[in-house]
């Protein structure tokens, strides 16, 4: 059935035709499910929600539950080249044939339910988790939390990363409002775990959490770390919480905003999977799991070094705190090298390009923007005009491949280049420079 995965792939996206794609509510998601056996209900499940760090959050959750020894299913989203990615037990993806077969069996439901591509492949991904019989599975939220296609679990933890000023078109332009639509996914009597700072944004999901009657951990009244190390390779550090001391982790996700996901993912793993477990076993599963994030989950894109010297790395964070943690990172290894930063740059519409601009001109950043075919994108031209206007240095707009081949010609060792702005930028990367 070699058209089965087009019952999927030809679904409105987001990434790809903007607002057509979106729809909020829960009824034709619920529906689906309904038609799919209601997977989601065999599911104990953690629910990460937030505007950055929830997929990392996620990723750490899941590999401490799996160096923990159980079965673990990971949710994450968008896809970077192969919609199977969204859905994997151990670090494995769904295989394309499981895809395909379940696909074609929903095809009269599929007709019936006109699902978005999103909630078809949440729906797939519960109905996949149900199956392999996971022991737990960590699902990131899309967008927002209170109406996202994966709002409809009964969690065992609700867990709250950050919350800034992301997708302010549909989840609105306060602080306050975004944190209560994040704050949606915290269930009646079920626990929650936030790791947001903002005065306004705290107060919101404290009032939402009472509301549900549902207890409330806060990560900086519960966790407390130090650094030893941080670098491209990740990082070091001591971690207290109420449950144990972890002396010296480490962490292969780099960046020191890493700390604090990371810190949040072990309070979730210590509420959840290791509740039970003794000091020896947890601090075994939380070394084990952050030591080796990808390798216990296959979760990639976030700081992932491709080359050496000179330096290439990519990043898909597409929004200006993101973008300034990766620059935190990468831009220090480059001029402690005496070398010029490079930055291959895609943008979508409302992602406060201007803000990025900023932060790129204050690296010295040689910036070559990239075109990416979907409805979102700014197109390079108007990238290339408004980062100019802020002083940063552009070169013309080319692809992606011809922008490598150029650094590769030209760099010298000392150099870096960054690939960043949007998950399509990795779909489009020469296969030459994938693991």
């Amino acid at each position: 059935m070699p058209d089965a995965l087009d019952l999927l792939l030809d679904r409105p996206q987001y990434a790809d035709v903007a607002d057509d794609a979106f729809a909020p509510g829960l009824d034709r998601m619920r529906a689906l499910l309904d038609g799919m056996g209601t997977p989601h209900e065999a599911l104990r499940a953690v629910h990460v929600a937030g505007t950055n760090g929830k997929g990392s959050t996620a990723a750490m959750t899941a590999a401490i539950a799996a160096a923990a020894g159980l079965r673990t299913g990971l949710h994450t989203s968008p896809h970077l080249t192969h919609v199977a990615q969204r859905m994997r037990v151990d670090g494995t993806p769904a295989p394309t044939d499981w895809l395909a077969d379940t696909l074609d069996a929903h095809r009269n439901l599929i007709e019936k339910t006109q699902p978005s591509f999103f909630e078809l492949a949440v729906a797939l991904t519960f109905r996949y988790f149900a199956e392999q019989d996971v022991d737990l599975a960590v699902i990131e939220v899309g967008l927002g939390g209170r109406l996202d296609s994966t709002n409809v679990l009964a969690p065992a933890l609700s867990v709250l990363t950050h919350v800034g000023l992301d997708h302010t078109d549909m989840l609105g332009d306060t602080l306050d409002a975004i944190a209560r639509e994040k704050a949606g996914i915290i269930k009646p009597e079920t626990p929650a775990l936030s790791a947001v700072t903002p005065d306004e944004a705290q107060a919101a999901i404290a009032e939402v959490a009472a509301t549900q009657d549902a207890p409330l951990h806060r990560l900086d009244d519960e966790a407390t770390w130090t650094t030893h190390r941080s670098g491209l390779t990740g990082s070091a550090f001591s971690l207290d919480t109420p449950a144990r001391h972890y002396d010296r982790l480490s962490l292969s996700l780099a960046g020191p905003h890493q700390q604090r996901n990371a810190a949040l993912a072990v309070r979730a793993a210590e509420l959840t999977v290791l509740a039970d477990a003794d000091d020896a076993a947890a601090d075994a599963a939380v070394r084990d799991g952050l030591g080796d994030v990808r390798g216990h989950t296959g979760f990639h894109g976030r700081l992932d070094v491709l080359r050496e010297a000179p330096l290439l790395v990519v990043d898909v964070g597409h929004n200006p705190p993101a973008i300034a943690a990766t620059l935190d990172v990468v831009a220090p290894v480059v001029a402690d090298r005496g070398g010029t930063l490079h930055v291959c740059l895609n943008a979508v519409r409302g992602k406060q390009l201007d803000e990025t601009a900023r932060l790129l001109a204050a690296h010295d950043a040689v910036v070559t923007p990239i075109p990416i075919d979907t409805k979102r994108a700014l197109p390079p031209d108007e990238i290339a005009e408004r980062l100019r206007a802020q002083g940063v240095t552009v070169n013309a707009p080319q692809p992606l491949a011809d922008a490598l081949d150029a650094f590769e010609r030209s760099a010298a060792p000392a150099d870096g280049l960054l690939l960043t702005g949007s998950h399509k930028l990795v779909d489009v990367l020469p296969p030459r420079f994938r693991d």
